[in-house]
């Protein structure tokens, strides 16, 4: 069990940026970490992730907007940068962990842990 652990949320205006962090417990090789978000009322979404090859996945939404990315000396240090954000972007983020895990995907059934999330508010 690798626990995770989100940091960052918070309130902005639309068109402003945030970073969230996830910090992982521990590293496997061949693993992926993913990020999701889920509003009030709805299913829970992918939004990005990325594999051990550095190989991502963005949701349509987010695409050009959201950069997920990986600390280059730590493997268990996970990134979201949000930028442009929308009203619609508002949610709980949620960090999520995957072993044996070959290809980055946006599926919830992909990923094993789960953080307890952190909350992003877009205000119009």
């Amino acid at each position: 069990l690798v626990q995770v652990q989100e940091s960052g949320g918070g309130s902005v205006q639309a068109g402003g940026s945030l970073r969230l962090s996830c910090q992982a417990s521990e590293y496997f090789h061949r693993s992926c970490m993913g990020w999701f978000r889920q509003a009030p009322g709805k299913e829970r979404e992918g939004v990005a992730g990325i594999d051990d090859d550095g190989w991502t996945i963005y949701a349509d939404s987010v695409k050009g907007r959201f950069t997920i990315s990986k600390d280059n000396e730590n493997n268990t240090l996970l990134y979201l940068d949000m930028y442009n954000l929308k009203p619609e972007d508002t949610a709980m983020y949620y960090c999520a962990y995957a072993v044996f895990c070959v290809t980055a995907g946006l599926a919830t059934s992909l990923y094993h842990d789960w953080g307890q999330g952190t909350q992003v508010t877009v205000s119009s």
